[in-house]
């Protein structure tokens, strides 16, 4: 499938690191959502037409997602063939069916917090020995490293852990490690999708890419700056936030000309 991507150099992940953050994530998500009462479980979430309930039941498909995988037969394909940043830029496809899948699963389930603790219990079970570089998961996309796919794993948690604490008001913790992740994935997937030179995106201290195409810079301070914090980062990429407001409130700053374009490449995951 042609997805408009960009092949470069996959960033490096530590699989222990990543194994690390993803748990740290399920159990904030976790422990917020024991706190929920029926009432705040009915209220609307950031994503349209579901209530909180219903992202409950998104939440714990994801973190389902890798013992459902892995226990399905292993793909044909002997390397990966989709990668982070083919992931990244091509949920929006699959965004329909997706909102169906988490209909389906909220209705048929109707204690989601318990849900939440028997996939977290499975994942725990699973996880130590499947994060692995050489091992491949079957993928709508195609086939991906495990590695791979416990990476998005964690960029769903840490970003639907926000989306219930805006939606609720009960702190979520976001784990440091998750949330560099998340911005990286997102970051790197960006400067796939525009690639070029032009524009210098940076979330300290996480991520500095280069993108978009127009004169390329190869000294000094680049023309074109797009500077946020790593939470503003992740709701511009999502689209939990707009270019107009996080730039009207301080919480981006971009100078140059050609830095207003970056605006045009969001969201990057849909």
């Amino acid at each position: 499938m042609s997805s408009g991507v960009v092949r470069r150099k996959p960033r490096a992940y530590h699989p222990e690191r990543v194994g690390d953050a993803l748990l740290a994530q399920v159990e904030s998500v976790r422990l917020a959502a024991q706190q929920l009462s029926p009432e705040q479980q009915a209220k609307p979430s950031p994503m349209p037409g579901w209530d909180v309930r219903t992202l409950l039941a998104h939440i714990t498909g994801q973190i389902d997602a890798l013992p459902r995988l892995l226990a399905e037969p292993a793909p044909i394909a002997t390397r990966p063939e989709a990668d982070l940043n083919q992931w990244a830029v091509s949920t929006a496809g699959i965004a329909d069916d997706l909102d169906e899948m988490t209909r389906r699963a909220a209705a048929a389930t109707p204690d989601q917090v318990a849900a939440i603790d028997a996939a977290a219990e499975e994942l725990d079970a699973v996880l130590e020995t499947a994060i692995r570089e050489d091992l491949l998961v079957p993928h709508r996309f195609g086939a991906m490293r495990a590695l791979d796919f416990t990476v998005t794993r964690v960029v769903e948690l840490l970003v639907h852990s926000d989306d219930l604490a805006r939606a609720t008001g009960v702190p979520v913790r976001l784990d440091r490690q998750a949330l560099a992740i998340t911005v990286r994935v997102l970051a790197d997937a960006l400067a796939a999708k525009a690639p070029g030179a032009s524009t210098e995106l940076r979330v300290p201290p996480f991520a500095a890419v280069q993108c978009l195409p127009g004169p390329r810079h190869t000294r000094g301070t680049p023309p074109n700056v797009v500077e946020t914090d790593p939470l503003t980062w992740v709701r511009l990429a999502t689209g939990r936030a707009t270019w107009a407001a996080a730039t009207a409130t301080g919480r981006v700053k971009a100078s140059g000309e050609r830095a207003a374009l970056l605006a045009d490449q969001l969201p990057v995951l849909g």
